[in-house]
């Protein structure tokens, strides 16, 4: 057993405001990431949550999945199922951090493609050359084709976030919507999980 009482399993792509969230808070809780490239090849996030939690759960008074199903297909549910461990609720990161707001906007945006901090920080690596655009340029044109606009779920006022999400909507010719979401729901749901455990 550590110092910790919980153990939060983070989507790298959720991990700096975890972490932010979990300081701010005080919580006694250790954070370990999973590659947010592994958005990219859903089938190994499951696989590498459930190594994670074979090597920590016994640790730990309480472990906390925090993840949508990203493109799983229920598979990660299965595998906190075997380990009767909770994971936050949503389908992905853009509905953690907007909660219930993300019904209503995906109705007005249903052809919009969402950012978010971590998106617009990492987008060359994530995004470019994981789908080859850096070397087949042309691919951009099919990848893009079904989007109308690109919509910047802004966790943090950061200037330099909004000017890479300007100029990914410029690269990708289309107009920049800013929603400034915070982490307020990511934030509820972590209180919401992690309840009465002392720490």
């Amino acid at each position: 057993m550590t110092s910790a009482h919980i153990a939060l399993v983070v989507c790298g792509a959720l991990a700096v405001d975890v972490r932010r969230i979990v300081a701010a808070r005080g919580w006694k809780a250790d954070v370990y990431g999973i590659p947010a490239i592994f958005h990219m090849h859903p089938s190994k996030i499951s696989t590498a949550v459930d190594e994670r939690l074979e090597e920590i759960r016994d640790r730990y008074d309480k472990v906390i999945v925090v993840y949508g199903d990203c493109g799983t297909a229920g598979e990660l549910d299965r595998t906190l199922e075997r380990h009767e461990v909770e994971r936050t609720s949503g389908e992905h990161c853009y509905e953690i951090f907007c909660g219930g707001c993300f019904s209503e906007l995906a109705r007005q945006r249903p052809t919009t493609y969402y950012l978010t901090d971590y998106l617009a920080r990492n987008w060359g690596n994530v995004v470019v050359r994981e789908l080859g655009l850096d070397r087949f340029p042309v691919l951009k044109e099919t990848l893009f084709a079904g989007f109308t606009s690109v919509t910047y779920l802004r966790q943090s006022d950061d200037p330099d976030l909004l000017e890479k999400a300007e100029r990914i909507a410029d690269y990708l010719d289309l107009p920049l919507h800013v929603d400034d979401v915070g982490v307020g729901e990511l934030e509820a749901e972590l209180e919401r999980l992690i309840g009465d455990t002392d720490g």
